[in-house]
């Protein structure tokens, strides 16, 4: 590693929270609240900002604020190669590690320049439970296509993308259809995303069911198989890697709200049956 750091104004200038919440590894950023004064003469340390980070927990499953449970992290002039861990406030058990490089300018204040080495769980944004349920057994691959889209890399989330959506084309009707049984949709509704489920061609398949999909699973009233298909007929090879990325973001959103209205339409359905339930029981027993 070169001993001073590119030029400060060539860098994104971000906060060490900041930094540590949304920068991906390997890219250098001018930090403003990188260091502060030890409690010694001449001693300079790394800050310890609470920052913001989606939390796995059963407790928490959300955004959480998280603490620096390391030891002090003091630092001399030029590189200083360190690991930080953080660990939610709330629950106290998932922790986050990262393994960093911070530059500390012999002209010292508190800013200074820092690159993530690594860190673990690895960076990236969080995906939703009703997403990975969605696609199944092809979660590790949806997660490196998340992963390579938050890096910019277009034809590697591409590529992950529409493998995951070519493979879990079964299963992603299977869940369609599962809310057209729960909306009460006719033997013969169900029976065509039965023949779809074993159709190998995507195309043949979204034709069978076209006319069978609930109309609250449809996006904008289009056809959310369509809109996962279109784009898995671009080659690959002919597109650039903005191109990609564009048509990655499109797939994952258009994904993720598809899994989101399944997930819905199913528990909407399940909290009115449980209510009719309740009241017909109670009807039942004479407390009507």
């Amino acid at each position: 590693m070169a001993t001073s750091p590119s030029t400060v104004e060539e860098l994104p200038i971000k906060t060490f929270a900041e930094f540590l919440e949304s920068t991906p590894p390997n890219a250098r950023t001018s930090v403003t609240d990188l260091f502060e004064m030890g409690n010694a003469p001449n001693s300079w340390t790394i800050t310890e900002p609470d920052i913001q980070l989606h939390c796995t927990s059963d407790k928490c499953s959300g955004i959480r604020s998280f603490r620096n449970s390391s030891e002090r992290q003091f630092v001399r002039d030029n590189w200083n190669f360190k690991f930080v861990t953080y660990i939610c406030r709330n629950c106290e058990s998932v922790q986050k590690t990262y393994a960093l490089a911070v530059f500390l300018p012999k002209e010292k204040d508190l800013s200074g320049t820092a690159i993530k080495l690594g860190e673990t769980p690895p960076f990236g944004p969080h995906v939703p439970s009703r997403v990975v349920s969605l696609i199944g057994p092809d979660r590790e691959l949806f997660l490196l296509g998340r992963r390579a889209e938050s890096l910019g890399l277009g034809i590697g989330a591409f590529a992950y993308y529409r493998r995951v959506v070519e493979n879990q084309k079964g299963r992603i009707l299977s869940e369609i259809g599962r809310v057209a049984k729960r909306l009460n949709a006719s033997p013969e509704i169900l029976k065509l995303f039965e023949k779809a489920e074993e159709e190998n061609q995507f195309t043949k398949a979204i034709d069978i069911v076209k006319a069978a999909i609930p109309e609250s699973l449809r996006i904008n009233g289009q056809n959310p198989l369509t809109l996962l298909h279109s784009p898995l007929s671009e080659g690959l090879h002919e597109l650039t890697d903005e191109q990609c990325l564009e048509l990655a973001t499109s797939i994952r959103v258009v994904l993720t709200e598809l899994a989101d209205r399944i997930s819905q339409a199913l528990q909407d359905k399940k909290e009115l049956d449980d209510a009719v339930s309740r009241l017909l029981n109670r009807e039942s027993n004479g407390k009507l």
